[in-house]
């Protein structure tokens, strides 16, 4: 029996990356998946018969809403909600505008709020699932990455919130908080000089994390497997999180 099987789900900033990988990896094992991204760069589907494919910026609330409940009219339903949307990471320097900070926010806390406000009756109704994509950059703080760090940070408290908040609907909250991962917005930070190397270095495995990886955790915390587990930001960082951020001193 597949874990999804005939389940509904929706997941956003699915065109490509993280989002991608676990649209296809939930038509894999059955669910009736709807992908919602804010542009559609090619025709590839999740590999499921029943895919709705909408195009919906998640900073829009109306057009949120309207997207949402297209979604949940056409799959009869919404059990499970991947709030994997966000903006890129951007370098934070004396010339950031405002218009920067404030996308940063728009995607990853407001957008993640707006989807989940949308769906929570349809979500309340089948007692389901929200996995949100934040980082291990809301763990902890970055070097020149403020405006990400705090978005990231803020969408961790608002899953800690949410979970307590939806938890007697019977609807479970969590988010996984990967490091930096092989996607199209990994190139840019994988091309450069060194810097690859040093991720290298910084994770206790050794590698950067495969889109596939975090995909896994993502369904892992959809399913019934964490039928108990609400409120969590889960690393999923190669053991990053694990240190305390002295050097090697071996």
């Amino acid at each position: 029996m597949k874990r999804f099987e005939g389940q509904k789900v929706i997941v956003t900033g699915a065109a490509s990356g993280i989002g991608w990988a676990a649209a296809h990896r939930f038509a894999r094992e059955g669910a009736r998946t709807c992908l919602l991204d804010k542009a559609w760069h090619d025709q590839r589907g999740a590999g499921g018969a029943e895919e709705l494919r909408l195009t919906c910026d998640v900073s829009d609330r109306e057009a949120v809403d309207d997207a949402v409940n297209r979604a949940g009219v056409t799959l009869g339903g919404i059990d499970v909600l991947v709030n994997n949307a966000g903006y890129p990471v951007t370098d934070l320097d004396d010339d950031m505008s405002d218009e920067t900070w404030r996308a940063h926010f728009e995607a990853d806390v407001h957008g993640l709020r707006y989807v989940t406000q949308a769906a929570r009756p349809w979500l309340e109704a089948a007692r389901g699932a929200i996995v949100n994509t934040a980082s291990v950059a809301g763990l902890g703080g970055d070097r020149a990455m403020e405006a990400y760090d705090a978005a990231k940070g803020a969408a961790v408290r608002l899953t800690n919130a949410l979970a307590i908040d939806l938890a007697p609907q019977g609807v479970r909250v969590n988010a996984v908080c990967p490091t930096l991962t092989r996607t199209g917005m990994s190139r840019a930070v994988e091309e450069q000089p060194g810097k690859l190397e040093a991720f290298r270095q910084a994770i206790p495995l050794g590698r950067i994390a495969e889109a596939e990886e975090i995909a896994a955790a993502i369904l892992f915390l959809a399913s019934d497997d964490a039928s108990f587990i609400t409120g969590v930001a889960l690393p999923v960082d190669g053991g990053v999180t694990a240190g305390n951020g002295q050097p090697n001193l071996a």
